[in-house]
């Protein structure tokens, strides 16, 4: 059984300056719940009870975020107690949150390392990156979960990309395609050209990882830009034998870690919430 989840939670940002000079980019809002939620929520729905938020230097927000309410509720009122019961306590109950540092951003492989002591011996866990919002009726990391489960694999969530973006993403070359959204993965290459991608398959922010990918991470040279990646470190798996899988996902995907993608995402909530879905269509409709 797969028990922990890491959510690598020190990035710094940028895209978002100047607001996330003061506020992490995983604090912004889509209505009354921030991004991060969204992925703390996806973890506790597919009962994974262990949850490590990689966090660095001015990510003290989401700490106070997820803290107990207890020390504010001398100066709320009962309405606004039940509503934090209702949107945080009550979501996350049953799951434990604790926090790693990760002194400075080195990439996404190095802030996985960071979870190299907390994550048992032979076992698989889950990597969740909370700029990736999945909108859909089952956990995606808890399919993929159940995937690990019965291949004995690591697990990576891909999705079909336009041929003229694939350079932003990482992108699996196909060995076999295994049924209709899962393939055999034969290799990983990171950013690829337009000419030079194997597939239009790009790699999205859920992973399932064994533990032995530390050791891997451990002994990796750092990229040119002296960040440790993680495909690199799933690539190294694959050069080792290990079966290495792509689930193709069928939910909904925001990339909540740039403006557009952020703003795609609170339309989206905006328009799926009874409270303010008629107000939010009015509004679009006065701007054609």
């Amino acid at each position: 059984m797969i028990r922990a989840a890491i959510i690598p939670a020190a990035g710094l940002g940028t895209r978002f300056l100047p607001f996330t000079k003061s506020v992490p980019k995983e604090m912004l809002p889509l209505i009354n719940k921030p991004a991060i939620q969204h992925i703390v929520e996806e973890s506790v729905q597919a009962k994974l009870p262990e949850l490590f938020i990689i966090i660095g230097n001015g990510k003290g927000a989401i700490v106070d975020y997820f803290n107990p309410i207890h020390e504010q509720a001398a100066f709320l009122k009962e309405k606004d107690i039940n509503l934090l019961k209702e949107v945080l306590t009550d979501k996350i109950s049953g799951t434990t949150i604790s926090y790693l540092l990760q002194p400075q951003p080195k990439g996404l492989g190095h802030a996985i390392f960071m979870a190299r002591n907390v994550i048992p011996t032979d076992s698989y866990f889950a990597v969740l990156l909370p700029d990736d919002i999945l909108v859909g009726a089952e956990p995606t990391i808890g399919k993929m979960a159940e995937i690990s489960k019965k291949e004995n694999a690591t697990v990576i969530a891909v999705q079909d990309v336009p041929r003229t973006h694939i350079s932003s993403y990482g992108v699996i070359s196909i060995k076999k395609q295994l049924t209709q959204d899962l393939y055999d993965v034969s290799s990983l290459v990171e950013k690829p050209s337009v000419e030079d991608a194997p597939s239009n398959l790009a790699i999205v922010g859920r992973y399932i990882i064994p533990e032995k990918i530390f050791g891997i991470l451990d002994k990796m040279q750092k990229n040119i830009t002296g960040e440790l990646q993680l495909t690199d470190a799933i690539q190294e798996l694959i050069n080792r034998g290990e079966k290495v899988i792509a689930y193709k996902f069928p939910h909904q995907r925001f990339d909540t870690g740039t403006p557009r993608g952020w703003l795609e995402a609170i339309i989206h909530f905006g328009l799926n919430d009874p409270q303010y879905a008629q107000d939010v269509k009015a509004f679009l409709e006065q701007q054609r």
